[in-house]
């Protein structure tokens, strides 16, 4: 990955860059589970995004989650159009590094998704995580409708009495609304399966979610 220590702050809308209406090309199957990682899904599977900082590790992190269908890396959260990896990497399209989840709620549920959000990195960085550094490696859950959304804040505010219990700072993660996921290059896709002794920063506090 980039390190990259460029922009801290979000751009406006009129300071991002204008992308392209042409999606980037992905090879439609999972390295590890030779699962689809784009739609059509089966119909009982739902979604998940999260951000954590570098999506390579992020999304090791969920594919190896029991009941967990298929993962992909990609860009969300800002305002630029099918963004490439580099343009994102300037901190001029408001995106962050985002891995979708698709989970089977018979066999795993959201809740135990976000556990392991909170307790995979440090979500009190701010536009950081680990040595990485800009607005693309924020801490974010993008969530789908209004029951993702209600549990995604009850979980922080849960796991912000266990960090301050513990002495932490305050959680800065962003919790909104899915806005349109576009898919990373297929080279980011499953990475660190087809590189497994690529670059991984994640890591969490220490701090248990009871």
């Amino acid at each position: 990955m980039i390190f990259s220590s460029k922009k801290l702050t979000l751009p406006e809308l009129s300071q991002a860059l204008p992308g392209r209406d042409t999606p980037i090309h992905i090879i439609n199957k999972h390295f590890v589970t030779g699962n689809s990682i784009a739609p059509p899904f089966p119909e009982n599977l739902q979604q998940a995004v999260f951000g954590m900082g570098c999506f390579w590790g992020v999304e090791r992190k969920f594919w190896q989650f029991p009941g967990v269908f298929s993962t992909a890396v990609g860009y969300s959260g800002g305002y630029t159009p099918n963004p490439t990896y580099e343009e994102v990497c300037t901190g001029l399209t408001g995106h962050n590094e985002v891995v979708k989840v698709i989970y089977d709620p018979a066999l795993t549920s959201y809740d135990k998704l976000l556990r392991l959000f909170w307790t995979s990195h440090n979500p009190t960085q701010g536009m950081s995580q680990g040595n990485d550094s800009g607005t693309q490696y924020r801490s974010g859950i993008y969530t789908d409708g209004q029951e993702q959304l209600d549990k995604a804040l009850e979980s922080k505010e849960y796991y912000q009495h266990c960090l301050t219990l513990a002495g932490f700072n305050e959680i800065t993660t962003e919790i909104m609304s899915a806005g349109i996921f576009y898919y990373a290059e297929d080279y980011h896709q499953q990475y660190l399966a087809k590189e497994p002794m690529g670059y991984c920063g994640l890591g969490g506090l220490g701090i248990d979610f009871d």
